[in-house]
C-alpha cells in the first residue's frame, strides 16, 4: 500500500517543541490515484512573507498544516536544530503552548524565515 511520510511539529512532554515523522497510509482510491482517507479541516489562510523574514520563537495557535508554495523557509527549534520545507513541502505545525503554561521564548515554541532572495508564500489549513 503506498504511503506518504509526513513531518510533524509538535510539543513533547518537556514543553519544548520538536519533530517527528509520521506515516500516512493512502488506503483509499485507485493504482492510479492513491488517497488518503478525507481528514476534515476548519478553513485556510494564504501567506505572504517578504524576501529576508524572520520570526521570533513562538508557539502555533491552532494545528494547521503549513504548504510551502515558492519559496524555502527554516523552521528552528530551541534545541538549535533546524529543517527547511521547500516550494510542495508541508508539515503539520501543532506545537501548542501546554494549558496552563506562561509563554518562555528560552523553552517554548519554534521561530521561522525565509531561505531565498524571493517573497515567502504559503497555506495554512486548520486541523
Amino acid at each position: 500500500m503506498p504511503q506518504i511520510t509526513r513531518a510533524v511539529l509538535y510539543t513533547d512532554v518537556d514543553g519544548r517543541a520538536r519533530f517527528r515523522d509520521e506515516i500516512i497510509e493512502l488506503c483509499a482510491g485507485s493504482p492510479a490515484a492513491a488517497l488518503s482517507p478525507l481528514a476534515p479541516s476548519g478553513g485556510y489562510q494564504w501567506r505572504w512573507s517578504p524576501a529576508g523574514f524572520e520570526s521570533r520563537f513562538h508557539c502555533t495557535e491552532y494545528p494547521q498544516w503549513l504548504i510551502v508554495l515558492r519559496g524555502r523557509m527554516e523552521i528552528g527549534l530551541q534545541d538549535g536544530s533546524t529543517r527547511i520545507f521547500g516550494s510542495g513541502e508541508s508539515f503539520l505545525s501543532a506545537d501548542l503552548l501546554p494549558e496552563g503554561t506562561v509563554f518562555d521564548p528560552s523553552v517554548h515554541g519554534h521561530r521561522s524565515r525565509a531561505l531565498d532572495e524571493a517573497p515567502l508564500e504559503t497555506l495554512f489549513v486548520r486541523v
